[in-house]
């Protein structure tokens, strides 16, 4: 890249680690122009991660944070990244991204750690909507995709409202259950919606006297039977606030089983540990394989409003992702997580197999922005839902706000109605709806457009 001596050029950048939710270290980074601009970014950390996500660096020193402190990927970009893109310019991001992944040289970033890579991406993409006196979700529409096009989809919110597997201390294997409010009229009805939702659901617990603490996401982690009951409280809930549960209703369920955290390699059966652990089997828990997996979370669906399925099975299950969507993908949202770690290679193979028909997205599971947005436009062109998603250890960063509308995304997963790491996003969101006025507009249930159900208007449950 040719650089030459502008005000608009990158002076300094610096590296520096912070906490995230949890209360364990993760990666910040500002970058400041030779004007004096500056734009920062804050990288959230996963509990439950894939196999093959990109590597977030960690010291691995026991004396500090217990071996999760981040110094080594601050270091990284403080005396590595920095000196390289020294006076480049920030709005050139997919050079500099390149440009980083190239430095780094291994093919999950374990070098440097995406962590370090993601933090400066983000904060390169932040000073320059500065530069260009944008928002960042006009800047990545109007600068990155090249795309003149000025009305701008609100995100269907999918909110955590009971957690369980890595999430919580609790007995529930499932890792999310959560509020879709896919009759809403705006994003912000879809708010006020799921928050009535969630407080009613409270009460109910409160009544049965269940633990109203909450977990790593801010979803109650109560000690309940199943995941049936869980299900059945949801539906009383969404009832008791005043509202119809159903598909195409008011109110739908999302469910993020984190399936590889119950998968068995040497058995290849899925473990239901915790309910084991805490004695409260019933005949639909245990073990299963892949495809009593898929019969039973096929009886769920019978039953309850569910409308999305996350990680119903294994990342490695590819033959069995397949099978799920065939048995269920038509009417509902059958989403990879692990299986593809917003990495575009696994994506092809998922859209070659058909083992999917939607893919969950997140930033620092692949390590740069630029990477993040190529995979969801190949989604987008295959017709496959994208979910913009947040980390169990998230952090005030609001970029993946901006980042579901700029790329008109049309789902957002960013936790429960409480907890100020998880709320910033979505009261970002209700900022820019406000700005945007009459240039947004908001798809409810027709934001999940691959599923035959939601065409035809079928009713269920």
């Amino acid at each position: 890249m040719f650089v030459f001596s502008s005000k608009f050029n990158i002076d300094k950048i610096h590296g520096y680690e912070i906490l995230d939710s949890r209360g364990f270290p993760t990666v910040a980074c500002e970058i400041t122009l030779k004007n004096g601009l500056k734009g920062k970014a804050m990288v959230p950390s996963g509990a439950s991660t894939g196999v093959s996500e990109a590597i977030e660096l960690r010291d691995n020193d026991k004396n500090r944070f217990n071996g999760k402190g981040v110094l080594n990927a601050v270091n990284n970009i403080n005396n590595i990244l920095a000196p390289y893109l020294y006076n480049c310019d920030p709005t050139k991001q997919s050079y500099i991204d390149k440009k980083m992944i190239e430095i780094d040289g291994t093919p999950n970033k374990s070098k440097l750690g995406a962590n370090a890579i993601l933090a400066v991406s983000l904060a390169c993409a932040n000073v320059s909507a500065k530069i260009k006196g944008l928002e960042l979700y006009e800047y990545i529409r109007r600068f990155i995709l090249k795309d003149k096009y000025d009305v701008y989809t609100m995100p269907l919110p999918m909110l955590n409202v009971v957690n369980g597997g890595a999430h919580a201390n609790n007995s529930l294997d499932f890792q999310e259950f959560m509020f879709v409010p896919v009759g809403a009229k705006n994003f912000r009805n879809a708010l006020r919606i799921s928050s009535e939702c969630f407080y009613s659901l409270q009460k109910i617990l409160i009544e049965k006297k269940q633990s109203t603490g909450k977990g790593d996401e801010g979803g109650f982690a109560p000690n309940l039977k199943n995941h049936v009951d869980a299900l059945e409280l949801m539906t009383q809930a969404i009832k008791q606030a005043g509202y119809h549960p159903g598909v195409n209703k008011d109110v739908a369920i999302a469910l993020d089983c984190a399936a590889s955290e119950l998968y068995d390699q040497s058995t290849k059966k899925y473990i239901f540990s915790k309910a084991i652990a805490n004695k409260v089997m019933d005949n639909t828990l245990g073990q299963k394989d892949s495809s009593q997996m898929i019969a039973y979370l096929k009886t769920l669906v019978e039953k309850f409003p569910i409308i999305s399925i996350e990680d119903g099975l294994a990342e490695s299950d590819w033959t069995g992702f397949a099978k799920l969507t065939a048995t269920l993908g038509k009417k509902v949202q059958i989403v990879g997580d692990d299986l593809y770690c917003t990495n575009i290679e696994l994506l092809k193979k998922g859209i070659e197999s058909k083992s999917t028909n939607a893919i969950l997205i997140k930033l620092n599971q692949i390590g740069t922005l630029t990477e993040t947005i190529n995979t969801v436009l190949l989604a987008k062109k295959n017709n496959l839902g994208a979910i913009i998603s947040h980390r169990s250890g998230e952090t005030e960063d609001t970029s993946i706000a901006d980042l579901a509308v700029a790329l008109d995304a049309k789902q957002i997963k960013t936790g429960s109605v409480c907890r100020s790491e998880r709320t910033c996003k979505y009261n970002r969101l209700f900022e820019i709806e406000d700005s945007l006025y009459t240039k947004s507009k908001f798809d409810g249930i027709k934001s999940l457009t691959n599923i035959e159900q939601i065409a035809s208007g079928e009713q269920r449950c």
